[in-house]
């Protein structure tokens, strides 16, 4: 009898299920964490307490952000792509003030989940996000470093929470492919 349905499962290897999935590295994953996710409150922090991004003259400084980005979008080899240019001309530039509080609170926001522990998988994949929008508008900075450390941490996500609130959060809400105790029926 032919089994057209068996799930061919290819087995994760050993250092990878060590780095990522193994609890007596959470230590390393903690560290990583708590970098990425200051670094990112601080960023938030000084915005959310600057008025050219949150208050009453938001959007002035993304628009000078902006104004450098459409500045590296021409030439033969331009740092900002021109399709990224284009989204930033038609829909960032008209949503300004908008995107000025995203970002603001976002990176505070991210900052505060990773250096708490919670839900640290989904805020790597915010971060790493931002990350990325910045590096598309041709801002280095420390934006490649974080990036990588965001998409270790992603990969880390079992473990690199249980030194936080993950560890004890995950357990009670579950997973989107394993109910937690708080949705299971009885």
């Amino acid at each position: 009898m032919k089994n057209e349905d068996a799930v061919t499962e290819i087995p994760e290897p050993r250092l990878s299920k060590f780095l990522f999935a193994n609890i007596s590295f959470a230590w390393f994953w903690a560290i990583v964490r708590l970098y990425v996710g200051w670094q990112w409150f601080n960023a938030g922090l000084e915005k959310v307490q600057n008025p050219a991004w949150v208050g009453e003259k938001s959007g002035t400084a993304l628009h000078g952000f902006l104004l450098g980005a459409f500045s590296k979008s021409v030439g033969a080899h331009p740092d900002v792509q021109g399709w990224y240019a284009s989204f930033l001309n038609g829909f960032v530039l008209h949503n300004i003030a908008v995107f000025s509080y995203l970002i603001s609170y976002g990176e505070v926001l991210v900052g505060i989940a990773l250096i708490l522990g919670i839900f640290t998988g989904i805020a790597a994949f915010f971060g790493a996000f931002m990350n990325m929008n910045y590096l598309l508008a041709g801002t280095v900075s420390i934006n490649p470093i974080l990036f990588l450390l965001e998409l270790f941490l992603i990969l880390a996500w079992r473990v690199a929470g249980w030194w936080g609130l993950d560890r004890f959060l995950l357990p009670i809400l579950g997973t989107p492919w394993k109910a937690g105790k708080l949705f299971k029926s009885k």
